[in-house]
């Protein structure tokens, strides 16, 4: 779901883009100098690799997503905003934020239930 940043304007616009088992949901809001409000909810499950065993488990995901987008290079440096995308096209693909944010959990660090299980027994000897 593409959305030209030049439409979104000081009334919140509501989107919600669904994936598999997984839901990014919320709504883009003009800020000021060509920055775009995003806050959103990623809520769902998705497929990943524990760390320890390899085995694939399913991850129960429920984070609160808040960060602005560019239209255009971000140039303030005085006032340092760390968390910004910058679109360079004056468009933003919410599908393409939303398997951004995924990948991004997915390179965290995860542990099955049984690792865990195991890591517990482990500490109490």
């Amino acid at each position: 779901m593409k959305i030209v940043l030049r439409k979104v304007s000081s009334t919140p616009l509501d989107f919600e883009v669904k994936s598999n088992e997984i839901t990014f949901k919320g709504y883009l809001q003009y800020d000021a100098d060509k920055l775009i409000l995003l806050k959103a909810e990623l809520n769902g499950k998705i497929d990943v690799s524990c760390d320890i065993c390899a085995d694939e488990f399913a991850l129960e995901v429920d984070e609160d997503l808040e960060f602005f987008i560019s239209d255009g290079l971000y140039e303030k440096h005085e006032e340092l905003l760390l968390d910004v995308v910058e679109s360079l096209d004056s468009t933003v693909d919410l599908a393409e934020l939303m398997n951004s944010e995924i990948e991004l959990i997915k390179s965290d660090y995860h542990s099955c239930e049984s690792c865990k299980k195991n890591s517990a027994s482990q500490e109490e000897v």
